[in-house]
């Protein structure tokens, strides 16, 4: 048996302050690869730190898209270029979130506001789809409340290995992605989601990665979610594709492969 996580979060809480037993839990359950993303520079040298200790984790290096906003054009591209000198397996975690809400934004930010937000975060983004086509690595896309958006971007690129990380946009742009040939990584609440049901159906069996985003998204509310996990995926993706567990694992193996190495 063989598991893949390609997308989750070792370096946050409360994950990274017992990494020790979320790695040997890992392993007890046949965890081969573990893609830790970053999300600012403290995640990404902490994620490379990682991946000298254990040699299942990887890292795919990256900046948040909201963080973007936090920084200046240059800081971003310094952080740039340390990201090139470190040569990760891929690009992420990146993309676009136009998540707006009283909590994140108590100020009620005007259209104009709202608009000069949106451009600095697609600029951003635009560096990286641009460092992964120089570094020819996958790039591990976030897209909350900037689906088409991101779609246009990455479609207006023409570039191939692109991982769509819990996509949640409407049926007709998973279409849209599935018929673009990207991947698409299922999460651990595919066991219960509809929407990512939907959307192994539709997947071809070589489009299909398996994540877990730990430590969010866990199996059921409350529980903390781990690499481990990752395992539920496979269950639920052979379950509704109609293989066993083992030809699912093969064939998730096999598309890990073909993308990442």
């Amino acid at each position: 048996m063989t598991f893949i996580d390609i997308h989750c979060h070792l370096t946050y809480e409360p994950l990274i302050s017992k990494i020790d037993q979320v790695i040997q839990k890992s392993r007890e359950a046949n965890v081969k690869v573990i893609i830790t993303n970053s999300t600012e520079p403290t995640s990404t040298r902490l994620a490379i730190e990682l991946s000298k200790k254990y040699p299942e984790v990887k890292y795919a290096l990256g900046y948040y898209p909201t963080h973007i906003q936090e920084i200046t054009e240059e800081e971003l591209d310094e952080e740039i270029k340390f990201i090139k000198s470190q040569k990760p397996i891929a690009i992420g975690e990146v993309g676009l979130d136009y998540k707006f809400t009283s909590e994140e934004h108590p100020q009620n930010p005007s259209e104009e506001e709202i608009e000069i937000f949106k451009e600095k975060q697609k600029k951003g983004f635009q560096k990286f789809i641009d460092l992964a086509k120089e570094l020819d690595v996958p790039i591990i896309v976030h897209s909350r409340k900037a689906e088409l958006d991101v779609i246009e971007m990455l479609e207006a690129s023409s570039y191939k290995k692109i991982v769509m990380h819990c996509f949640s946009g409407k049926k007709s742009l998973v279409e849209r992605i599935l018929k673009n040939n990207w991947f698409v990584s299922i999460p651990v609440t595919v066991i219960k989601l509809q929407q990512f049901q939907e959307m192994v159906k539709k997947a071809k069996l070589s489009q299909l990665l398996t994540e877990t985003d730990a430590p969010w998204l866990g199996p059921e509310p409350g529980l903390e979610n781990e690499p481990s996990n990752v395992r539920l995926t496979v269950k639920k993706i052979a379950e509704l594709k109609g293989f066993n567990e083992k030809e699912i694992e093969d064939q998730i193996y096999l598309n890990y492969t073909r993308l990442f190495e």
